[in-house]
């Protein structure tokens, strides 16, 4: 029987790792990328390029490298926690190079157009039309990932800003913004708090004559280091404290939360206490903002009202004068005009069950990977959809009836507005703890703890205490991989590794055994009531 063949859309992470989930399924990938590089958002370049993400040069990524790597490929020890754009890069090439992913990659070909075959009620087959150097070319797939992202489009809202169109001065989106340099001696104004607006406010800081920080709902400041020095997604993120969470719920989580931030500073003090709580907005991640607030060369202001020739007038009623450049930091949205009339996207809202699946097709052969703002890495989600998906294409796994999906996405989308405020920035949000839980779970990758507990207690304590590693998902079921127990008790040694570049005396402590077998109770009373409860 010959294998399935796959169309996956985009080399960027998600087309990466969607193109290795299909050799592991012994599916036949094609990856069409129309750039001419592999890396997508995390290829840096002066010049934005059309239908790709863009980053300014500065970047480093916000979630830590054990909690971002991908399952089976654990990230150098020697790398920094939080890494520089240019090295998570060069991670994608090592992953790439490593599994032998290129050769499936055809580079400088865009994807024209995803329609179904005639017979697709039954074949459930693409008609994939590409073009390369001006040639267009038709192809049939069985199924077809999707992994163009949802940073690619700049949402540039000029109507909410009258008289933007008569200011004088420059404004862009900062998907253009490349470098500080040009905003020497200058007053600017960033608009938006996500995390590009935190970013180009201390950047541009550094060299300009003063930066005014614009925000409608202000925003809670996370550090990306946490007690003892720890990253703060290594951290927040492990089984035991979600599960804590769980039993306190949201509003003593979000108290829990705030109170921990403002003990850093105090966010009404310095202008960015927001009216939403904690967990109602994706957090914004800055570890220098507060530094340049204090210090005077970053001002927190509300909302624009209105512009002039050379000024800016906020709801406030304040004013700034002499203002000569904006720049929007106001997000994106993102669409799929390959795919006609099998995906529809309206306000950045879109319909698709865990995520990844249209319900509305008669055979679940189109899946789009990638698509979630997760609080939290979104590398190792990206990688178990693509596991998920593939043994569904293969027919090893079956999706619901259509009905049960849109019930459950329709539940999905209410505990999101519920949740949120609203906005087209938290219409794909999910939790990373949940989300890689869920999916683990529906792939049969999920790590069974109470097993665990008895047969190997040190890894469960590990599972339960520690970070929830994407190296987990690789313990058991599909695509188990042998090194995963070795490399999940070595989390603190990657850690540790970038940061001890001085040598320095420690004094050795031991635990007792009674300490160890109280942590082995914990793990099994733990293991039983998330199994029986």
């Amino acid at each position: 029987m010959t294998n399935k063949r796959i169309a996956v859309i985009g080399g960027g992470v998600c087309g990466l790792t969607s193109i290795k989930c299909c050799l592991e399924e012994g599916l036949e990938p094609i990856c069409f990328e129309r750039t001419d590089d592999i890396g997508g958002l995390w290829r840096f370049q002066e010049n934005p390029e059309e239908g790709r993400a863009s980053i300014y040069k500065s970047v480093i990524i916000n979630t830590s490298k054990e909690m971002m790597c991908f399952s089976d490929y654990p990230i150098p020890d020697h790398f920094p926690n939080f890494m520089h754009n240019s090295q998570v890069l060069e991670y994608i090439r090592m992953y790439a190079k490593e599994f032998d992913l290129l050769k499936y990659i055809q580079l400088k070909t865009t994807v024209c157009s995803v329609k179904k075959q005639p017979d697709f009620s039954t074949s459930g087959q693409w008609e994939v039309v590409t073009e390369s150097e001006g040639k267009k070319k038709v192809n049939v797939f069985d199924g077809v990932m999707v992994c163009t992202g949802h940073h690619t489009n700049a949402h540039l809202p000029l109507e909410s800003f009258p008289g933007i169109e008569t200011f004088k001065g420059q404004y862009f989106h900062s998907r253009d913004y490349k470098h500080p340099e040009s905003f020497t001696g200058k007053r600017v104004i960033i608009i938006g708090i996500g995390n590009s607006g935190g970013d180009l406010a201390v950047e541009i800081s550094h060299v300009a004559k003063q930066v005014f920080l614009s925000t409608r709902r202000g925003a809670w400041i996370l550090n990306r280091v946490a007690d003892h020095g720890y990253p703060f997604d290594v951290f927040i993120y492990s089984r035991l404290k979600h599960f804590l969470r769980k039993i306190c719920g949201e509003s003593l989580t979000n108290m829990f939360l705030e109170k921990r931030m403002n003990q850093r500073f105090n966010h009404e003090m310095y202008g960015l206490k927001p009216k939403h709580r904690a967990l109602s907005q994706h957090p914004t991640v800055s570890d220098d903002l507060p530094n340049r607030i204090i210090s005077g060369l970053v001002k927190v202001k509300g909302n624009v009202k209105e512009f002039t020739e050379t000024a800016a007038i906020f709801e406030d009623g304040s004013r700034e004068d002499d203002i000569d450049a904006v720049i929007f930091a106001t997000g994106y949205s993102f669409a799929f005009p390959f795919l006609e009339d099998s995906v529809k996207v309206v306000k950045n809202k879109i319909s698709l069950y865990k995520k990844v699946f249209p319900p509305n097709l008669e055979k679940p052969t189109l899946a789009i990977i990638g698509l979630i703002q997760p609080i939290g890495a979104i590398m190792p989600i990206s990688e178990l959809q693509g596991r998920w998906v593939t043994q569904v294409f293969k027919g090893l796994k079956a999706l619901p009836s259509q009905s049960e999906m849109i019930i459950e996405i329709t539940k999905a989308q209410e505990e999101i507005e519920k949740r949120y405020v609203e906005s087209q920035r938290h219409t794909i949000q999910g939790d990373y703890i949940d989300t890689m839980e869920e999916l683990a779970d529906l792939m049969g990758a999920k790590p069974n703890l109470l097993y665990l507990a008895f047969t190997d207690p040190k890894l469960a304590l590990q599972l339960l205490l520690g970070p929830c590693t994407p190296i987990q998902y690789r313990l058991q079921g599909p695509g188990k991989w042998n090194g995963a127990r070795k490399a999940i008790l070595a989390t603190e040694d990657r850690i540790r590794k970038p940061l001890m570049t001085r040598a320095i005396a420690s004094s050795n402590s031991t635990t007792s055994a009674i300490t160890i077998a109280r942590c082995v109770l914990a793990v099994v009373l733990f293991a039983v009531i998330i199994t029986y409860f």
